[in-house]
Formats: C-alpha cells, sequence, structure tokens
C-alpha cells in the first residue's frame, strides 16, 4: 500500500510541491513566459513533448493566439491565426475534448503546417483544450515522435490542465493589466 506522499509525488495535481513551484513562477517579472515555461516543465516530466505550445482563443474573432512556445523560431507568441476548422474545431471547441493524432497523415489533415510538424521529428500531437466558465480559454499543444501519444499519456496530459488554466489565466491577466498601464483600457 502506497503512502499519501508517494501517491502525491505520482500525481502532480496532488502534489504541493508542484503547485509550490507554479505558484512561485506566477510571482516572477517575465509574465506569462515564467508561469507558461513552468506548465512546460510539468507536462514534459508527464506525459513528453518535442514541440510545446499554448494558445488563447478568442471565439468573437474565431482566432487564436500563441502565447508560449518552446520552438519560438518557428512558432512565435507573436499574432494570431485561424482556429483550425472542421473536426478539429468540433472536437476540442465544441465537445471540449482533446484531438489526438498519432501519424503525420492524421496531422495533416487538420494542420496545414504539418511539414514542418515534420522536419522538426514530430509525429504525433495532443491538443489539450482548457476551460473556464464552460467556454474553452485555449489549448496545450504537444507533438512529439509518431505513436508517441497513448490513452494513458492523453489521459495525464488531461489531468495536468488545472496547471494549464493558471498559465493561461496569468497570461490574460499580464495582458490586461498592460492594458492598464498603457492607458488602452
Amino acid at each position: 500500500m502506497s503512502t499519501t506522499a508517494e501517491r502525491n509525488a505520482a500525481d502532480p495535481v496532488l502534489d504541493p510541491k508542484a503547485w509550490d513551484a507554479l505558484i512561485a513562477a506566477l510571482g516572477e517579472q517575465d509574465q506569462p513566459t515564467a508561469t507558461l515555461a513552468k506548465v512546460e516543465e510539468l507536462y514534459q516530466r508527464e506525459v513528453g513533448a518535442i514541440i510545446f505550445t499554448v494558445m488563447s482563443a478568442d471565439f468573437d474573432t474565431g482566432m487564436s493566439r500563441r502565447l508560449y512556445s518552446n520552438h519560438p523560431q518557428e512558432y512565435p507568441t507573436s499574432g494570431y491565426k485561424q482556429s483550425a476548422a472542421g473536426k478539429w474545431n468540433d472536437l476540442v471547441f465544441g465537445e471540449k475534448k482533446p484531438y489526438v493524432a498519432n501519424t503525420i497523415e492524421e496531422i495533416a489533415t487538420v494542420f496545414h503546417d504539418h511539414e514542418l510538424i515534420q522536419s522538426l521529428g514530430c509525429g504525433s500531437c495532443i491538443n489539450v483544450p482548457v476551460v473556464f466558465e464552460g467556454s474553452v480559454l485555449g489549448t496545450i499543444n504537444i507533438l512529439d515522435k509518431a505513436g508517441a501519444y497513448t490513452p494513458e499519456k492523453v489521459e495525464r496530459a488531461m489531468a495536468l490542465r488545472p496547471f494549464a488554466a493558471i498559465g493561461i489565466l496569468a497570461a490574460t491577466v499580464t495582458e490586461q493589466a498592460s492594458k492598464i498601464r498603457d492607458g488602452k483600457a
């Protein structure tokens, strides 16, 4: 039988040290990067990824904005892009379920940049919807080698959403604070 400490160490959502690290990141100056980097660290340890990005979603415009990227040359954090349409949109934004692809062919059916994805050594992805007040606030996007994302890893990625939600909300607060400072709010 495992102890409470062993269970907590095995599950970051129950681990006070994981929460302490996230709270400490929230206190750092470089927001939202510091907090989202801590979220990435957790996803890397628990699920694994070659590419890790975080997107916010704007339903009024149908646009998404990249808030964080561990590949800033290929996936910069500036600007907006049209959210993926069709089955991806229906699943992630409509049903609030993850999109999972384990081959580059599956990825190519929904992402126009599939050749870039493949050139970076990726052939599988999970797009994790992060929900706040009943709507998808944004997505955690993790990509790895083909076949990397088993049902257990998908479940793990979904279980880490509380950390992701705090990271995306930190980005929202940072943006609003910046607008207030600049007199644009």
